[in-house]
């Protein structure tokens, strides 16, 4: 019996070698599969075949962070790729998305900057994705700059993202009372808990223990009404909100 799944093992190693051949997929795929067969089996149907068969958001979020755990390189090398294979202002944006999300804001702001030229020099999005590379960088004044910029020639533009990332970078900018403005504002339509939770930590960060407190009581009820969806797209935050809330029950303990 050992031996016949051992073998079994081996035939599906093999008919999933056969497919990441056809498919184009990394070669070292075949390697894993046929050192590992058991182990690369299951892996590779996780990563590469679940998301044949399903486009769930979930799904995707799941295989995303996989494979950033696997293989943390890979968007990266793919995304330089693509820029040497055809350069195109979508694969500039995705190797400057790459960049960012590798941590590598100095070169993204670089890459973002070279991709608003010509007529993409007034690509919003764009320049909310520097915004962030900027905030990210430790350049919140340079962030608030580009964002204003955009309000004063787009005043049309709405954009959720856009706007969080403004507050935290007037917050980290010492500006207290326009802060609070831009955090309350948001908070009265983002459609997560990010906002709170970051206006939490920020809140916390002055000092104001109090505000702080008042807001987390606040979020979690909040939750509380959330469907079960929603809880599970905002979970790491609610999960910051309730460390946060045990903690302050500690300190006041």
């Amino acid at each position: 019996m050992p031996v016949l799944g051992l073998g079994l093992h081996m035939i599906v190693a093999i008919l999933l070698a056969v497919h990441a051949w056809r498919s184009g997929q990394e070669r070292w795929w075949l390697f894993v599969l046929f050192l590992f067969p058991l182990l690369g089996s299951f892996v590779y149907t996780l990563l590469v075949l679940l998301p044949e068969v399903t486009s769930t958001r979930s799904t995707r979020r799941v295989v995303r962070s996989l494979r950033a755990s696997i293989d943390p390189g890979r968007e990266l090398r793919e995304a330089r790729a693509a820029v040497e294979h055809s350069v195109t202002i979508a694969n500039r944006v995705r190797l400057a998305d790459a960049l960012q999300g590798a941590g590598q804001h100095a070169q993204a702001i670089a890459a973002y900057r070279e991709c608003l030229h010509g007529v993409n020099s007034d690509d919003a999005d764009v320049q909310v994705k520097l915004a962030s590379a900027l905030l990210e960088d430790g350049q919140a004044a340079a962030a608030c700059d580009v964002l204003d910029a955009l309000i004063a020639n787009r005043p049309d533009f709405k954009s959720p993202a856009g706007h969080l990332i403004y507050a935290r970078a007037v917050a980290a900018c010492g500006e207290k009372a326009r802060a609070d403005e831009e955090f309350r504002s948001l908070i009265g339509y983002f459609a997560g808990i990010e906002p709170r939770a970051r206006y939490v930590a920020i809140l916390r960060g002055w000092g104001d223990d109090a505000a702080a407190d008042a807001l987390v009581e606040d979020s979690l009820r909040h939750v509380s009404h959330m469907p079960a969806s929603a809880r599970e797209l905002n979970r790491e935050w609610i999960r910051q909100l309730r460390q946060d809330s045990r903690q302050a029950a500690r300190t006041a303990g």
